[in-house]
């Protein structure tokens, strides 16, 4: 398998905005600019299931870490790196290299005492296993870098970083990190955290020989649903199938906040207790990206669904597949993709994609937000 001839593909910003430039960026803003609904099924949005109630997980943590990365910015800086919490360029990360609709300030354009307290803004967020995810994919990007011998276009620091609303009183606030198999997007309101949706993926997958050499990625998601799928009984693999061939992409990417998509595969009360439980350890690798208190909250969450909650299937648990975790309160989807930095033309285990969404309103905390001001602000404007 060897790389991909690539034609010129602007990671920054292009010296020259042509046509065709333009033409891409237009439709990805006019698709950030319709209303947000939310990912739904075809009966539509259902609401509720977001209440804006305490959960006693503590988040000065995060909120001191995010005045000290805005602490340390010039005023120039800081004009580039803050936006208002309704924002729309919330909606505007994409998973790919080229730079379209880039917002923030770049990680590599940053010093190394900024980018650290960024990073530890990052870090104080999630768990050490999500961070040290996030950071080991940001290191694969170096690596596909060092493998095409374009490490000043592809490295570990091309990645755009915002902070969003005001971490200094009780108001709601959040961070973005976007790039090229990187985009995390994380809310907070109250003291809850919503930190969809999470795009994350890998091409390689592996640093055999590079900087980083030993990087690995995504092996228990990839592991634990092939044990999930290869366990089902025969009737239940027919159940838990959904298509012959896998999908070229997956379903609520970029763009596709209001994507329409059903239930399909086998639910999880089909499943018995031991099948069930390696369910909820597939769906806990997802889930336990945030710190720990916030992941336990977003997995009770879960679990009060998973009634309602599906697991779909397609393809080889011994060779490349798909599969989607869905319900009305998570979506979790994986994929083995064809090469793109790579020249192989059908799917293969170098090159993976994953999202998590929020269903029903709530990715980027939109239903907490809409809750918070319900509360909060409508009561300030009739006093």
């Amino acid at each position: 398998m060897g790389l991909r001839k690539r034609g010129a593909a602007p990671t920054r910003e292009p010296a020259e905005w042509t046509p065709e430039l333009l033409a891409k960026v237009d439709w990805r803003r006019k698709a950030a600019d319709e209303p947000f609904h939310g990912l739904a099924t075809s009966d539509g949005v259902r609401r509720g299931l977001f209440p804006l109630t305490g959960t006693g997980v503590d988040t000065t943590g995060i909120r001191r870490a995010t005045e000290a990365y805005l602490a340390a910015l010039t005023p120039e800086e800081l004009a580039d790196a803050r936006f208002p919490m309704d924002d729309v360029t919330w909606r505007h990360w994409a998973n790919g290299a080229r730079y379209f609709l880039r917002h923030g300030l770049c990680l590599e354009d940053l010093d190394d005492t900024k980018r650290d307290l960024a990073l530890e803004l990052i870090r104080t967020s999630l768990s050490n296993a999500g961070y040290q995810q996030v950071f080991d994919l940001m290191r694969l990007y170096l690596t596909i870098g060092e493998l095409r011998g374009e490490t000043e276009l592809l490295n570990e620091w091309i990645y755009w970083f915002s902070v969003y609303g005001d971490p200094g009183g009780d108001e709601p606030f959040g961070w973005q990190l976007d790039g090229h198999h990187v985009n995390v997007n994380c809310a907070i309101v109250g003291d809850r955290m919503v930190l969809t949706p999470t795009f994350l993926g890998a091409e390689p997958v592996i640093d055999i020989s590079g900087k980083y050499a030993g990087t690995t990625a995504f092996r228990r998601e990839e592991a634990a649903a092939a044990e999930l799928f290869a366990g089902l009984s025969a009737p239940q693999r027919e159940r838990a199938l959904i298509a012959d061939r896998l999908p070229e992409e997956l379903f609520a990417g970029a763009f596709r906040d209001n994507f329409e998509m059903n239930y399909e595969g086998i639910p999880l009360g089909a499943l018995t207790s031991e099948q069930r439980r390696a369910a909820r350890e597939l769906i806990g690798l997802y889930t336990g990206r945030a710190n720990p208190g916030h992941a336990a909250v977003r997995m009770d969450e879960v679990l009060a669904h998973e009634g309602d909650t599906h697991f779909a299937w397609v393809g080889d648990p011994d060779g490349v597949f798909y599969y989607r975790i869905h319900s009305p309160v998570i979506l979790i989807e994986f994929e083995h993709m064809a090469g793109v930095m790579f020249d192989n033309d059908v799917p293969s285990r170098r090159h993976i994609h994953t999202i998590v969404r929020t269903p029903n309103g709530n990715d980027y905390g939109v239903d907490l937000l809409r809750q918070h001001h319900e509360r909060h602000h409508s009561r300030r404007k009739q006093s």
